[in-house]
């Protein structure tokens, strides 16, 4: 197994429960708000607060919480680099669905314009 089937692997199997803290963190640390991190996350998922509280509850790995979200038809439109790894490059769907969500996160703790993080919605 190579270090990309690694990597993929290790992604689906993180739960977003761990991981939620720290988008929520990141933002505030740079005066934005969590209801700005949920708008984010309802525009790429589909999730509202409510369904989001019971994914972290349950613990979701990243693979149940990207199975069972409606993407965005834009998020295609989310491109650059996170993490060292170009977006739209990234051939495993679903490490590229949790890279979106990286993006998105780092433009909020950056100051874009929500219209800009949105792509337009």
């Amino acid at each position: 197994m190579n270090n990309a089937n690694n990597h993929d692997e290790r992604m689906a199997k993180m739960t977003f429960a761990s991981v939620y803290p720290h988008y929520v963190n990141k933002v505030e640390k740079k005066a934005r708000t969590k209801e700005e991190l949920h708008q984010v996350i309802e525009w790429l998922t589909g999730y509202d607060e409510e369904k989001l509280k019971k994914l972290i509850e349950e613990k979701a790995t990243f693979e149940k919480f990207f199975q069972k979200a409606t993407l965005n038809s834009n998020a295609r439109l989310i491109t650059g680099t996170i993490c060292g790894y170009r977006i739209e490059e990234i051939e495993n769907p679903l490490t590229q669905q949790v890279r979106y969500l990286d993006k998105l996160v780092d433009e909020l703790a950056k100051g874009r314009k929500m219209e800009k993080i949105l792509r337009g919605a």
